[in-house]
């Protein structure tokens, strides 16, 4: 643990301020850019050994634990260093780790996501291998000899451009979310953690949609086809055909073709980011609490808050990426059949311009042709990009959130 010396008998913890940065013992430093210093009891002080571990959320607010040491041990005080999550810097750094963490997640997944789509809307090439845990190998396989390992990755070029800001709106969104709702861990319940992830993948999805119906039309093409000119062909579809009502609020804008399928993917987008941050938040704290063998070693809580509420401990990599399965298996479940609905809603200008309908008749037409079954069709290949994709996606922003000084 560094320690952060002072010097002179009459220095005193009043010497950290905002907006300086301070070396440590280890010659290390400690920067206080967006932070306040609160401290009771200021009293003279050789040393002070923060525990950059100790954060927790109250009141809008992160914050580090630290004893301050002097000669009479009896004068041990504690200190917090707080961190304002309203700041534009922590709002900042979250957003960067949330970012990182979503490209690296899809982009090691990107030969699954890819046939799960043409899965999803029936591509007549692909349409025979769906069903079977071996057709996904054999689609790919497909791909491969068509395509070659680009073939694999074919629309992952608009999943890195539209994951970025997805995946860095989202945890920042929830991590705001999170601190309006749940400001101490007294205030956590399971009711609460779903409502802020269900809020921050709304609020993702809302600004991202557009990028997310260009990847799904890129990757539904069989043929390589330029990003620009499937941008361009998409907006000179005719608007009418393409705006539901809930658009009917850009008459003139041909931007609504970009928003095909959007109702349902709000929809869908409640169950699936609501069990995705719930769940994990669940197995994290259930591993803490029940499973010692989980947590990383040689951590050490620091003091309890004024609320009471101790730090939360970093679980082991593994465990990290269990709970972060767990979570992207059950949030895929819940959501799925939705799911289905909106890729044959986006994929259907391609289909057939002039064909266009809702999202109840879309639904509608899944049942008829295919039953119940035809909602989970791509299921087996959804578990499999799911669990990998949100495991990596959760243990990456955590380990950002380390590093980056935000945990």
């Amino acid at each position: 643990m560094a320690t952060l010396s002072s010097t002179g008998s009459s220095s005193t913890l009043s010497r950290l301020q905002p907006n300086t940065v301070h070396t440590t013992s280890s010659n290390s430093t400690i920067a206080l850019s967006t932070v306040a210093v609160a401290v009771g009891g200021l009293g003279s002080a050789e040393s002070i050994e923060p525990n950059p571990k100790a954060w927790s959320k109250k009141s809008g607010q992160a914050t580090i634990t630290a004893v301050e040491s002097s000669n009479d041990a009896s004068r041990d005080k504690k200190i917090t260093v707080v961190r304002n999550t309203k700041s534009l810097d922590y709002i900042a750094r979250t957003m960067f780790a949330g970012g990182i963490a979503g490209i690296t997640a899809k982009t090691a997944v990107a030969p699954l996501d890819r046939v799960k789509i043409l899965f999803q809307s029936s591509n007549p090439h692909f349409e025979k291998y769906a069903g079977t845990w071996t057709g996904v190998f054999k689609a790919a396989s497909d791909i491969h000899k068509t395509g070659g390992v680009q073939g694999l990755f074919q629309g992952n070029s608009a999943t890195v451009l539209r994951i970025f800001p997805y995946a860095a709106i989202k945890f920042m969104a929830y991590e705001q979310y999170r601190s309006l709702l749940m400001p101490t861990r007294r205030d956590e319940t399971a009711g609460k953690k779903f409502v802020a992830g269900s809020m921050a993948g709304v609020t993702s999805v809302f600004f991202t949609y557009p990028l997310d119906l260009i990847r799904v039309r890129l990757a539904y093409e069989t043929k390589a086809t330029p990003y620009m000119s499937l941008v361009n062909k998409i907006y000179n579809e005719p608007a009418g055909l393409h705006r539901p009502a809930h658009m009917s609020w850009l008459p003139a804008l041909k931007i609504s073709n970009f928003y095909r399928g959007f109702l349902c993917s709000v929809v869908g987008m409640i169950p699936y980011a609501g069990a995705s941050f719930f769940t994990h938040d669940v197995m994290q704290e259930f591993c803490r609490e029940n499973l010692p063998w989980t947590l990383k070693p040689n951590q050490n809580r620091g003091l309890p808050d004024k609320n009471g509420d101790y730090s939360r401990l970093e679980l082991r990599t593994v465990a990290e990426l269990a709970c972060g399965g767990i979570a992207g298996a059950v949030s895929q479940t819940a959501s799925y059949p939705l799911e289905v609905v909106r890729r044959k809603m986006q994929v259907a200008g391609a289909l057939d311009p002039k064909a266009f309908v809702g999202m109840w008749e879309t639904a509608r037409r899944v049942y008829i042709a295919k039953g119940v079954r035809g909602f989970f069709v791509g299921l087996t290949i959804g578990y499999l990009k799911v669990t990998p994709l949100v495991a990596i996606s959760f243990t990456v922003y955590e380990r950002m959130k380390t590093a980056l000084d935000i945990n």
